[in-house]
């Protein structure tokens, strides 16, 4: 039987790419949408496929909304084909995107720009990752959301209001505390926070390149901008090797941590990251209790 909202009317079923959308999608939807995420805990979005149980769940949802990650550029197509009817919100639409291009250069904005589909490969899909993104983003969801169930319009936008407000909380306090860092550069194995580090004016450095591990060239440059810019926070998300991470830790004395732009508790997981920042950084005395 498909899931009601509590006034008795049948909730939207939405497929949300991965978890940080889907908490999204259920902070606007609330009780009228039953969400769905494809890529699930511990499946990354380079490598997934879905599953022949999803194919045949899509065929009933009422929504698709997607990001750009990898697996969604080779399974658009064929998404669509399972329910040609099925309408799909891409929340890209509208934002200003940095290429993959542009993780090698720290915050480069040079190639912003609304997304052109051709492209789509080659822009960086992490948008999430950026507070001020996602409040754009809820509004695309409370108005799509408004236009397929139009007897939820006010709670999909008393809702939306309030979750633009915990974000613009989150976003104060993020931008407080890590206004101050003296040493804002950070490394991580995967280019996935370039649109925190744009937000927060931070330096992400990546270790990976194009999904290659670094050669010992590309090793003693790592180190070498690391010390340069007083790198000391590393990294790295659990489906990675840690072992380039860890050798470029022990020459420069930084730390190695595990982190995830996938986590589903989407401000905590924010919070975390800019705390070990904060906690890396050899000239801060700032506590951390608040945490």
């Amino acid at each position: 039987m498909p899931s009601l909202a509590d006034d008795g009317a049948p909730a939207l079923k939405v497929f949300a790419s991965v978890l940080p959308v889907q908490t999204f999608v259920d902070a606007v939807g609330g009780e009228r949408v039953d969400t769905e995420v494809m890529v699930r805990p511990g499946q990354s979005p380079a490598t997934y496929d879905p599953s022949p149980k999803q194919v045949a769940a899509l065929a009933e949802a009422d929504l698709y909304v997607r990001v750009g990650v990898p697996f969604e550029n080779a399974w658009m197509k064929r998404i669509q084909a399972a329910n040609p009817g099925m309408p799909i919100l891409d929340l890209r639409d509208g934002l200003p995107l940095r290429t993959l291009k542009a993780h090698d250069h720290g915050h480069d904005h040079a190639h912003d720009q609304a997304h052109p589909d051709q492209d789509a490969e080659a822009m960086d899909p992490h948008i999430w990752t950026s507070p001020p993104l996602v409040r754009a983003m809820a509004t695309a969801l409370r108005e799509r959301l408004s236009a397929l169930d139009p007897e939820g319009a006010a709670l999909y936008a008393r809702n939306q209001q309030r979750f633009d407000a915990e974000l613009q909380a989150l976003h104060e306090a993020l931008e407080a505390r890590l206004a101050e860092l003296d040493q804002r550069a950070f490394l991580v194995y995967h280019p996935a926070w370039g649109y925190f580090a744009d937000t927060y004016d931070l330096e992400q450095i990546p270790i990976e390149r194009a999904g290659k591990e670094p050669g010992p060239r590309r090793l003693s440059a790592l180190i070498d901008q690391a010390q340069a810019t007083g790198a000391r926070a590393i990294f790295v998300q659990p489906e990675f090797d840690q072992r380039a991470a860890q050798q470029i830790a022990r020459s420069i004395g930084g730390r190695v941590e595990s982190a995830t732009p996938l986590a589903g508790d989407y401000a905590a997981n924010l919070r975390r990251f800019a705390r070990i920042l904060v906690e890396a950084d050899p000239t801060s005395n700032r506590s951390t209790d608040d945490e």
